[in-house]
């Protein structure tokens, strides 16, 4: 049987799945609506898209270096006990086994490869929706590929995860107490080098009208913003922090040779915009509901 636009459109008004999912579902069901209502139910893609409005912020990060290759990864669900349940972390380890291995361009190719040779991640992840009961969504990932040693580390039961590549020959020890130290200081930039030149002279006309506005002559102004600038790159720049595993020394020089070239730090739900919950207004509204 032949499947129409018209069908598509009003398998996904039915079921509130997306259009390649009910494209599949009616061709796999020989365009029967009602079958494939049930197939798509079965995938559990029916279900998740219901909850796909929700906000989902909490979640767990995931940092796993295999050698010279690592991942970092976060996956959000709404409440913090999904962070908990064995079916929700045995997920997000396999994706991130995933990544390792496929090494995927993109979120959106991720979500589209093949998850245990019959769903997709995308689709395994809405099963895991309608089990669970709860939105979730995978977020972002970094993977680093190096000459040397990738180091994660993980803070917090999952609220915080860092992945460090170092180039050259380094301890797996000290390799690891750098992504410790990313986790704990939270640098911005890797060295001054990386520093782009806007937020540098931002920075530079904020000290120097400051320096100016506090009487000091013109002729030291430039002396005082260049030591002042030193301070800040010691506190936005990973080399230049001093090592929280050992304070007497900066973070580059307790690598030595060795050379980090590639740095990521996720917060878990950072940049996402939660609501506000006002229990005095729900339990209100529901005395006047009822």
């Amino acid at each position: 049987m032949a499947i129409t636009a018209a069908d598509v459109k009003k398998l996904r008004d039915m079921s509130g799945a997306g259009m390649m999912d009910c494209k599949k579902a009616l061709n796999e069901t020989n365009g029967d609506i009602d079958a494939a209502v049930d197939f798509l139910r079965k995938k559990g893609l029916g279900a998740a898209s219901k909850k796909a409005g929700r906000v989902a912020a909490e979640g767990i990060i995931v940092s796993v270096a295999e050698g010279n290759t690592g991942v970092v990864l976060e996956v959000n669900a709404e409440t913090d006990f999904v962070s908990k349940n064995d079916q929700f972390v045995g997920f997000v380890n396999a994706v991130a086994a995933l990544i390792i291995k496929n090494n995927p361009a993109d979120l959106a190719e991720l979500l589209a490869s093949d998850f245990d040779g019959e769903l997709t991640v995308e689709q395994a992840l809405s099963q895991l929706i309608a089990t669970i009961g709860e939105n979730m969504s995978v977020r972002r990932f970094e993977r680093f590929e190096v000459n040397g040693t990738v180091a994660g580390y993980v803070h917090g039961a999952g609220k915080i995860g860092v992945l460090v590549g170092i180039d050259g020959d380094v301890d797996a020890g000290l390799a690891r107490g750098v992504a410790m130290h990313v986790a704990a200081a939270n640098p911005k930039f890797i060295s001054r080098d990386d520093v782009d030149a806007d937020t540098v002279e931002r920075e530079r006309a904020v000290l120097s009208e400051r320096a100016i506005a506090s009487g000091k002559p013109e002729a030291i102004v430039d002396k005082i913003v260049s030591g002042q600038l030193n301070k800040f790159y010691s506190e936005i720049c990973l080399l230049e922090q001093d090592f929280v595993m050992d304070s007497d020394q900066k973070v580059g020089k307790a690598l030595g040779d060795a050379k980090v070239v590639s740095m990521a730090r996720f917060g878990l739900g950072e940049g996402i915009e939660k609501k506000e919950e006002d229990f005095a207004a729900e339990v209100a509204a529901q005395i006047q509901g009822g």
